[in-house]
């Protein structure tokens, strides 16, 4: 492990931290929820809790520790993946390399789901929310021949693209975002679940000018996680796969009316050690703006667990930023437009 990124988890004293037919849905949601809650039995570290209700604007996924208390996961979860420990034995901790560490991923979209759901960085607490655009709530069109999103997605923590930094290699600056995340397990994951990661490669996406990295990665406990272990490895093992995810990318805002994105590097996917670089540049970057060294630009640095940051708050602080969202409710329906496929 960094020193840099050893020093950001001890600093911070961390705790450890839709959709198809109606009949589709049930099914992708059960599995989801199955597979979310094995997940939690298994490290017992994260809730969530959901207010406002679903598929409208005022919907939002709050996060807390096992003991329930609220924090951030933009900064309260760690980026590098804390080693379990069972009993309340410490797990013996073995020297890793840099290539070798687990990422922790909050995951915001499901993979074969539709709704643009993402980390509300201008938020206290930063809650996961549906995006929008123009007053409409924000869903990814299905592009012939996929449903939705087709990995899991998400975000590293404790990450932030800096839109004041550029990129030596692209000259493109940051999109004031995490740096994002595909999980190509074959795990269909829940929002707001969060999971650990080996990371693979990386994409340089160019999205309207400006530079949106892609990390690939596949979940630490999928079957396949022990065969892949860089970006060459996806293209012998998976044939397509990598092929499938630039075309994605490259199409996915056409249906809405935008010009296809363009990437950097001609599109080559970089293997996992410049990825792991980025995602040191990134976390650095983090630092900066949590500890107030940056303009945060209208981003909300609230946290509770980052010690050395002047936007840390009591846990009462926090308990009154959700006390004041809405109470949950039922969710509302989807239209069905959002089903339709198109063909670009």
């Amino acid at each position: 492990m960094s020193a840099l990124m050893l020093r950001s988890s001890v600093r911070c004293l961390v705790t450890v931290f839709g959709t198809f037919s109606a009949s589709s849905r049930k099914v992708i949601a059960q599995a989801a929820a199955v597979s979310h809650q094995c997940y939690f039995r298994k490290t017992m570290h994260y809730q969530t809790e959901q207010r406002g209700h679903q598929n409208s604007p005022d919907y939002r996924l709050y996060f807390k520790t096992s003991d329930g208390k609220y924090i951030s996961p933009f900064h309260d979860i760690p980026l590098i993946a804390e080693t379990e420990q069972e009993n309340d034995v410490p797990a013996k901790k073995s020297k890793k390399s840099e290539s070798e560490v687990l990422y922790n991923m909050v995951v915001e979209v499901p993979r074969w789901s539709n709704a643009k759901m993402e980390i509300a960085i201008k938020e206290p607490l930063n809650p996961i929310k549906q995006d929008e655009k123009k007053g409409k709530l924000r869903y990814v069109a299905n592009i012939f021949p996929h449903k939705g999103y087709i990995w899991n997605y998400g975000a590293l923590p404790q990450t932030w693209e800096d839109p004041g930094q550029k990129d030596k290699e692209t000259n493109c600056c940051g999109d004031n975002d995490p740096i994002d995340v595909c999980d190509i397990g074959t795990q269909v994951c829940s929002t707001g679940q969060v999971i650990q990661v080996k990371v693979l490669g990386i994409l340089a996406m160019i999205d309207e000018g400006e530079m949106d990295w892609k990390v690939i990665a596949i979940n630490a406990e999928d079957p396949d996680a022990k065969n892949l272990n860089n970006i060459e490895d996806v293209r012998k093992n998976r044939p397509g796969h990598l092929e499938a995810t630039v075309e994605w990318f490259r199409k996915y805002k056409v249906p809405d009316g935008k010009p296809e994105n363009k990437f950097g590097f001609n599109g080559e996917f970089k293997d996992k050690d410049f990825a792991v670089e980025i995602i040191k540049s990134t976390h650095e970057h983090w630092r900066a703006l949590v500890q107030k060294q940056k303009n945060t630009g209208g981003i909300d640095c609230k946290n509770t667990l980052c010690c050395d940051s002047p936007w840390r708050c009591t846990t009462d602080e926090a308990r009154e930023v959700v006390q004041s969202a809405p109470a949950f409710g039922s969710a509302h329906p989807v239209s069905p437009e959002v089903e339709k496929w198109h063909f670009v």
